[in-house]
């Protein structure tokens, strides 16, 4: 089996990171202020990865599996996560009616708290944006992020 080395020219590493990276740590900024907030709320007994459960397309009524796919983590990862939240009473598991075989999991009213806190912090984060970076610029910012997305029309 062969070895390939692979070197980043000095160019390359001179530019700084690209698009993906710079998305990812733009990502990271704002999830670490969402978990801020949500601990400071008194939600003590979660970890940055069970909050990110609660993003944009939710997680009531979803399966397992979704999860997994949209989140890019393995099964067993997300089931992890979701028996914690079961055991500290933010979500259930329920039979999917439509295929038995398969698991649903939904929100309890806890859950539905944490989610509402999420949500708040969220939009905090996104408050402190536009006082960073200026109203017209973070709607032009969040237009780009949306086409880029494939969400805008």
């Amino acid at each position: 089996m062969s070895r390939t080395k692979y070197r980043v020219s000095r160019n390359a590493a001179e530019e700084g990171p690209r698009i993906g990276a710079l998305l990812r740590l733009a990502w990271q900024r704002i999830r670490g202020r969402i978990y801020s907030g949500v601990r400071a709320d008194g939600y003590d007994d979660l970890n940055p990865a069970h909050v990110a459960l609660f993003r944009y397309e939710g997680l009531h009524g979803q399966r397992p599996t979704q999860l997994a796919e949209s989140m890019q983590i393995t099964k067993q990862s997300v089931n992890d996560l979701i028996r914690h939240l079961e055991r500290c009473g933010y979500a259930e598991s329920r039979s999917d009616p439509k295929d038995k075989r398969a698991r649903l999991v939904y929100l309890t009213p806890r859950g539905r708290q944490l989610e509402a806190a999420v949500q708040k912090h969220a939009r905090e984060a996104e408050s402190e944006l536009e006082g960073e970076l200026g109203r017209d610029r973070l709607q032009e910012f969040l237009s780009t992020l949306r086409q880029i997305s494939g969400l805008s029309s």
